[in-house]
């Protein structure tokens, strides 16, 4: 696997590469490129990325948009299926490709437009 910013190939590594201070990743594996910083964790204890590689611009933004999707749909009273079937819907794809762990910056971004009910929050700082 290549970074999908610098082309580089990337590394398969522990969590203490990335989250040093952390013990409890410690065993977790992530896919790293060191020159640009970016990195996916994987899926339990394989090496199947949980989404896309990410630099901390990416990381930002998926952060934020979870956070704000998570709460509006406990907000609205949907379980997650039903609210990853709504943003679906809202962000015209598939069902299938409404993973915010595949969401580039703008899809994020759009996650938090739609999910943020006073869009002044959400200034880049």
């Amino acid at each position: 696997m290549n970074c999908n910013y610098c082309d580089k190939e990337v590394k398969l590594v522990s969590g203490k590469v990335i989250y040093p201070h952390l013990p409890e990743l410690k065993e977790k594996l992530f896919w790293y490129c060191k020159p640009c910083k970016a990195y996916v964790g994987c899926h339990g204890r394989t090496n199947k990325p949980l989404g896309r590689l990410a630099n901390a611009e990416l990381r930002s933004w998926k952060i934020k948009a979870h956070n704000y999707f998570d709460n509006y749909w406990r907000k609205q009273k949907m379980c997650r299926d039903e609210a990853y079937d709504w943003l679906a819907i809202e962000l015209k794809i598939k069902h299938k490709d409404c993973h915010i762990g595949m969401f580039d910056v703008d899809k994020c971004k759009e996650v938090v437009s739609l999910c943020n009910p006073t869009p002044t929050q959400t200034k880049e700082e």
